[in-house]
């Protein structure tokens, strides 16, 4: 069973002469009780071509000390990660590997760096004893994999061993909850002449000093497996400022950019979000699926939406695919929102009105209907379709299936591609307005959702080439999408009310507050269709698609 700690440390630049300073009495610290040596003996596993430490992940085999084990190390944002932690064993347990499959794809996770620490640690402690962090002083030797079997063995190959000294300051207990206590470290230590280390890590920098080199940043696939890029890279590819800066509209932003430019750092951050997020998908991380979908639709719009630039004969498969994961991620996270629907339902209905074990059995089909969503969504992880859609999106950016359409200014293409979509949209909003009350317009509001959907994606796509109007475009389309994805969550949660209603008269309960909920439901979607002309006109006038044109 994998254990998980959160790790908030900083680690500093030492060597022989460097001593210490005395961290009594700064900000919380009242004491510092010496823990004594420890020995720990690390081996870190990686792809030969490194993945892991491209993304800024480790994973290691160590013995010694007080967390024996493997370790799993995934970045959590500045100055933190996540630890996940597992039993040792002699290869790589699977509750760990599963976590990086996204990354690593079907290549080996093989033995790259061996090191050994001697560390010597401080526990700095409050006035009430309790621990806040750790200062630990550590010699590193470090070592290719298979060279040599101790400190001090030659190396090959050009390859040789490594030794450094390092202080490492990781905050633990209560020192979670004092946010300057690692700045004021940092300060003392600073006074005697010690400055945070080079290297992010002991791996980065055992890789380097022996040789082995990690996985260039700037290799396409690479940079994908390691989350780089994303909006900040795109909005300094395209020229467009920061939102809600003086100039930020869209003025001389993407003049120089092409529209392949922009469609591809598109869909390269829809696949890093999609890495990204796995292994919290695969934790039960809250939101995590969600975002996870939204990703994959967003990738599977743009693939929709921009024609002009890629190759639909290419991308139509591959946007077959994307649908199968929406749909199949679609089952939890569609469970998510429609159990957070119905207990916040039954949470307004007076208790007078609460006939029966209403909550129990609520809670009873929650359950039941969570375990079945889980184990969809982990069995479609963990299977070889996943891994096949992940390995060709990669592909599919080494070698773009670009069009003519792809050279052409970014901002051009863009406005054409999202004012496409919106005429589609149109279509379906006037549709689903004439369409007779019941569930023929329940279908044409759902399609127009869709498209709206759609709209919106490509809309956000095109920001970076059309800056202000394009953001201010697709918040208008979104609240149309927000307006229309209500009526459908009230259509969904009629037909989960019906349920619960009959399993509560099979069982003797009655169904009366079932039944009043469907009835507020089938109000609440009233009131939506009568609110959508008037949210229609203020998402089509002509005004702002006006703007979008280049």
């Amino acid at each position: 069973m994998a254990d998980t700690v959160r790790e908030i440390e900083r680690k500093y630049e030492a060597d022989s002469t460097t001593r210490l300073p005395d961290l009594a009495g700064i900000d919380r610290v009242a004491t510092v009780v010496e823990q004594g040596v420890e020995d720990l003996d690390a081996l870190y596993y990686d792809t030969p071509d490194q993945r892991l430490t491209a993304a800024g992940i480790t994973l290691r085999r160590r013995t010694g000390g007080r967390d024996a084990g493997w370790h799993l190390k995934l970045p959590a944002g500045p100055g933190e990660r996540e630890e996940i932690r597992a039993p040792l064993s002699d290869v790589p347990p699977p509750e760990l590997t599963s976590l990086v499959r996204a990354r690593v794809l079907d290549r080996d996770l093989v033995p790259v760096v061996r090191l050994r620490t001697r560390r010597t640690v401080r526990e700095l402690r409050d006035a009430a004893g309790a621990p806040l962090a750790e200062v630990a002083v550590d010699e590193v030797w470090a070592w290719p994999a298979g060279e040599a079997e101790k400190p001090g063995a030659a190396g090959v190959a050009g390859r040789t061993e490594a030794r450094w000294r390092e202080i490492e300051v990781e905050l633990t207990g209560g020192g979670e909850r004092a946010p300057g206590l690692l700045d004021e470290v940092e300060r003392a230590l600073a006074a005697v002449g010690v400055h945070p280390a080079a290297a992010p890590s002991k791996l980065a920098r055992a890789l380097e000093e022996t040789g082995l080199r990690p996985a260039r940043p700037e290799d396409r696939t690479a940079a994908v497996a390691s989350g780089k890029g994303g909006a900040a890279t795109r909005r300094k590819n395209f020229g467009e400022k920061e939102s809600g800066k003086k100039g930020s509209g869209r003025k001389g932003a993407g003049k120089k950019a092409t529209a392949g430019d922009l469609v591809l750092e598109y869909v390269r951050e829809q696949l890093r979000v999609i890495v990204e997020l796995d292994p919290a998908v695969r934790r039960d991380v809250p939101d995590s699926v969600h975002r996870m979908r939204v990703a994959t639709r967003r990738l599977r719009s743009a693939f929709r939406s921009y024609t002009k630039v890629l190759d639909r004969g290419v991308t139509a498969p591959v946007g077959g695919e994307l649908k199968w994961l929406a749909a199949e991620l679609g089952v939890e996270r569609d469970r998510e929102v429609l159990t957070d629907r119905l207990v916040t339902a039954v949470a307004d209905v007076p208790r007078t009105l609460r006939l029966g074990p209403v909550d129990a059995r609520l809670r009873i089909w929650s359950e039941r209907h969570r375990a079945e969503s889980r184990d969809r969504v982990l069995a479609t992880l963990d299977g070889d379709r996943y891994l096949a859609l992940l390995k060709t999106l990669h592909a599919l950016l080494e070698d773009p299936p670009l069009r003519p359409g792809a050279g052409r200014p970014a901002p051009e293409i863009a406005a054409r591609a999202v004012l496409k979509d919106y005429r589609r949209l149109a279509r379906r909003v006037r549709t689903a307005l004439d369409a007779p009350a019941g569930q023929d317009r329940d279908v044409a509001l759902h399609r127009a959702r869709k498209a709206a959907k759609r709209t919106r994606y490509a809309a956000e796509a095109a920001r970076p080439a059309l800056g202000r109007p394009a953001k201010k475009f697709a918040k208008r389309v979104k609240r149309v999408q927000q307006l229309l994805g209500d009526h459908q969550d009230s259509v969904v949660a009629r037909g989960a009310l019906r349920e619960l209603a009959t399993q509560a008269q099979q069982a003797g309960e009655g169904g009366f507050t079932f039944g009043l909920l469907y009835g507020r439901e089938e109000a609440r979607a009233a009131d939506r269709e009568r609110e959508l002309p008037r949210v229609w006109r203020k998402a089509s006038r002509r005004k702002y698609r006006a703007a979008l044109r280049p």
